[in-house]
């Protein structure tokens, strides 16, 4: 049976509770459910987040499609959903979040949950966050600057998204490896878990750029790469997109595939490092994984699956993701569409050399970051100006055909490991169709959507007749 699988974080469960988002789950025809293990509770806006998240500002234009505690924007504060078991995290910089009140009064709803999903036939995955202490959700935690990833020249990026630290940071493997044995004693009955983030998510073009911190340089010893290498040239690529850029190396790419194929070519060969660094990120991301796995069946959770997240073709050669690596220790690997994102980050990315540029042509730079993300059927906009975090109720402009390429992509390198789409909620109704469509007939295993809060009834209907 192929997957129908959608993320439902807890916080619905308790504000609509197990019955009744079991029932809207089950009339959907959805087979697998990914919740994570914290609860919620509101806030005010001055000691809690904002949900949904704005991303990094640029997501601020959205709103919940369904609403939470009968809002559909809210400020919220969470708490573990168990008691943690503190000696497991002996001697760790991390520590789990203290268990509060709320912990108290509600921890039974997840227990709960997981069984009567089960009853449903449906699994049961918990979501947890891969380098973001304490793990539970992405926007609470983070790690101290000593565990920050790094761009070549030693600095900490500006600005992030994401909250990742460093995957060579023995600091944040070690809580990785206690959180583990801690959710699968606690919760021995799930079906799997997910690793989200397993990666350096590349959101912003300095994201791109890491990892050079003194983690990183000891791995890299370790490993066999020669670290100073990859920090001269990796540098060097970096000061060229920073002031160095023309509009000549652009046309290259933009007008001739076979001059921009040979350029980089050209560039491999004349920087060896920016290679080594691509392969030693892999290496990081592979060991990282292997660790996980080998946490959970320590744990006792041999039978549970492991499917880490992953961001599609061509961002997983700079996020570390390498489906071929990967697929040695994953039960599946889940594939994100999450289409809303990649204008943003054309626009990130393209600002970001603008501005270091400040002579290029503008129709260039798009089209060429349009190309090299491939992110169009069509060519895509003509100016950075027309790319930007969707609103509610605007298409997302990327094409179909470029959906189903980094599916095919990831499947093809993914051998036989089962790769799942992860297709996004978030936008309109026909919109979100299409995309579902895409999801479906793209993926031979079958597709999660990310997330509940994006879908309101309407979409829900949808997801019944689009199913797998």
């Amino acid at each position: 049976m192929k997957l129908l699988g959608i993320t439902v974080l807890p916080e619905y469960i308790q504000s609509e509770g197990v019955e009744g988002l079991l029932d809207n789950l089950t009339s959907a025809g959805v087979n697998a459910v990914a919740t994570s293990p914290y609860l919620m509770e509101e806030a005010d806006p001055s000691t809690g987040q904002r949900e949904p998240p704005a991303d990094a500002g640029a997501g601020a234009v959205r709103l919940l499609d369904r609403p939470l505690f009968g809002k559909r924007e809210v400020w919220v504060k969470t708490a573990p959903s168990f008691v943690p078991d503190r000696s497991l995290y002996a001697g760790l910089r991390y520590q789990p979040s203290d268990p509060t009140p709320l912990t108290e009064r509600q921890g039974h709803i997840l227990h709960d949950f997981i069984k009567a999903a089960q009853a449903r036939h449906m699994k049961v995955y918990f979501q947890v966050q891969a380098a973001i202490p304490p793990g539970y959700r992405v926007q609470f935690g983070g790690p101290v600057d000593e565990d920050r990833a790094l761009l070549p020249d030693g600095r900490i990026p500006e600005k992030r998204l994401d909250k990742n630290g460093s995957l060579a940071s023995p600091e944040i493997l070690g809580y990785e490896h206690a959180l583990i044995r801690d959710l699968v004693k606690n919760y021995p009955d799930l079906d799997g878990l997910r690793f989200d983030w397993p990666e350096y998510p590349p959101y912003f073009l300095d994201s791109v750029f890491l990892d050079f911190s003194d983690h990183a340089h000891k791995a890299a010893d370790r490993m066999g790469f020669d670290f100073e290498r990859m920090r001269r040239d990796v540098g060097d690529l970096y000061k060229k997109l920073h002031g160095g850029l023309t509009d000549a190396d652009l046309r290259a790419w933009v007008e001739d595939e076979d001059q921009g194929r040979y350029h980089l070519l050209r560039l491999m060969s004349d920087s060896p490092g920016v290679g080594d660094w691509l392969r030693f990120k892999a290496r990081l991301v592979e060991d990282m994984l292997s660790g996980f796995r080998l946490a959970m069946d320590a744990a006792g959770g041999q039978a549970m699956d492991m499917l880490p997240n992953a961001f599609p073709p061509p961002w997983t050669i700079p996020s570390g993701m390498d489906f071929r690596r990967v697929a040695r220790v994953s039960t599946a690997i889940s594939c994100k569409l999450y289409t809303m994102h990649w204008p943003m980050m054309l626009r990130f990315y393209g600002d970001q050399i603008r501005e270091a540029n400040p002579g290029l042509d503008d129709r260039l730079l798009t089209k060429f970051l349009v190309r090299a993300l491939d992110i169009a059927d069509d060519g895509g906009f003509d100016s950075l100006a027309q790319y930007s975090y969707p609103d509610p109720d605007t298409p997302h402009p990327v094409g179909p055909a470029a959906q189903a390429r980094k599916i095919r992509q990831a499947q093809a390198d993914a051998g036989d490991t089962p790769v799942y789409v992860l297709a996004h909620g978030y936008g309109p109704l026909e919109d979100f169709r299409k995309r579902l469509e895409v999801a479906r007939d793209a993926g031979e295993h079958g597709y999660w959507i990310n997330r509940y809060a994006y879908l309101d009834d309407r979409k829900m209907e949808i997801v019944r007749q689009v199913g797998v």
